[in-house]
């Protein structure tokens, strides 16, 4: 005889997420990004030799000149790198540093306001953690990741004390504004990434280097961070790090599947303004009396939401191997201004959420969620909130939002508005790095 087999119990399927149509409009953003360039240091992502992240110096007396753009910044500009370090060897775990090196090529000094910035690394700083959907963070404590950390604080206005308020460049003479490592020794396994940004303004012109540059040793074999002089001759002979990003798709090609590439270059446009009202005739942005309508957020190429508005910031220099435009628009920030007024006859309730719908260049029918929504994160960042509230008071709220693909969110602010009422909101955010647009900012009546 043959013993009985134990029948183990077999768990289901998960089942496939349920597809949700909202059915109402997304509209097209009123406003436009500014003309203030952005030095986008973002290619390569995962750095694993040294080199020239991004160089705007003029190609000329450079070993590579193909590794310089030439362009000179001067007046108002950001800096904004991203970069993730991982050894080649598991046994080599050299700490690697990243510098943002400034040249004065004039015969005057320049001096260099530093307004705001803030630099994180993945671990220990700030690493990603799974977080609630909706977190408020009046206190700037509450981020995944240090994108969402660095965003919050130059949302807030800050300058890290790393970062000196101003410096002073002599006549053809560099200087470092950034110098900082990003560890891997400790950590298992041996992967950490770097997330910073700097708002600037120079009295003069300026050309701007990052650069990928291990740890030197000291005699004691202990690691120090490389000098100006080290970095200056990376800059001058050194070649593009290493290794290259996926070649994205050419703008003109419609067809296939679309490779958005990393951005290394200068883009035009730091902040997105909008004041939103029902048409350029209006001075008010009238609620729903029922249902919703939306305006995209980062929207980009074949994923418009039907809108056919294209919001990433165009490239004015990149290298030919990374991005067209700066798809997803890292740490750009959105102010956006809504007029609201219930010009119904009844007192209506009225919510404001950020959503992220599943992407797609034109809608069938209306903007589509998942429930439940896809494990991957699509979107992690604060947003602050200003309006008045129901008593009158002037409120205003930083909220941390983690969402994922197809998530439907939860409301920002929700106000119960009389007949004829009229209330001023204002919502900023800067989009956060290691999101993925798009996004919506919907206004939705709920009774």
């Amino acid at each position: 005889m043959f013993p009985f087999l134990a029948q183990v119990p077999v768990t289901p399927p998960t089942p496939p997420p349920k597809e949700i149509v909202q059915f109402h409009r997304v509209r097209v953003l009123p406003g436009e990004l500014d003309a203030v360039p952005v030095f986008n240091s973002n290619s390569p992502e995962l750095v694993q030799t040294e080199g020239i992240l991004l160089s705007t110096f003029p190609p000329g007396k450079m070993r590579v000149p193909t590794a310089h753009l030439d362009f000179a910044f001067n007046g108002r500009f950001d800096v904004f790198a991203h970069h993730i370090a991982k050894p080649q060897d598991p046994t080599n775990l050299r700490t690697l540093y990243l510098g943002v090196l400034l040249h004065n090529p004039g015969d005057r000094p320049v001096t260099v306001d530093i307004l705001q910035a803030a630099s994180y690394l993945s671990q220990p700083d700030a690493p990603f953690i799974d977080l609630p959907a909706y977190v408020p963070n009046a206190k700037g404590t509450v981020y995944a990741g240090p994108g969402s950390r660095a965003m919050s604080d130059v949302l807030r206005g800050k300058r890290q004390a790393e970062f000196p308020a101003q410096v002073v460049i002599p006549p053809g003479e560099s200087r470092m504004v950034m110098n900082l490592p990003i560890p891997v020794r400790e950590l298992q396994p041996p992967l950490n990434g770097r997330s910073s940004l700097m708002r600037l303004r120079t009295n003069g012109a300026v050309y701007a280097a990052s650069l990928a540059q291990f740890a030197k040793d000291n005699p004691d074999g202990t690691e120090r961070p490389p000098t100006l002089a080290e970095w200056q001759t990376l800059l001058e002979t050194g070649e593009l790090a290493l290794p290259r990003d996926r070649t994205p798709t050419p703008p003109e090609q419609s067809s296939g599947a679309m490779i958005y590439g990393r951005v290394a270059g200068v883009a035009q446009g730091s902040k997105w303004s909008a004041y939103i009202t029902d048409d350029l005739n209006s001075a008010r942005l009238t609620i729903p009396k029922t249902g919703a309508f939306s305006y995209g957020l980062s929207t980009l190429a074949r994923g418009t939401l039907g809108t056919e508005q294209v919001q990433t910031a165009t490239m004015l220099r990149r290298y030919p191997d990374t991005a067209y435009a700066a798809h997803g628009n890292y740490a750009i920030e959105y102010s956006l201004t809504l007029p609201l007024q219930n010009t119904d006859s009844k007192e209506r309730t009225v919510a404001l959420l950020i959503q992220t719908p599943i992407k797609q260049d034109q809608l069938r029918g209306g903007i589509r969620f998942l429930d439940p929504p896809a494990r991957n994160v699509f979107f992690r960042g604060t947003v602050r909130v200003r309006y008045t509230d129901d008593r009158g008071l002037p409120q205003t709220l930083y909220t941390h939002l983690v969402q994922r693909r197809g998530q439907q969110g939860e409301p920002l602010i929700t106000m119960k508005m009389k007949s004829g009422e009229f209330r001023l909101v204002q919502v900023d955010f800067l989009y956060p790095p290691d999101a993925t647009p798009p996004q919506v900012l919907t206004i939705q009546t709920l009774y």
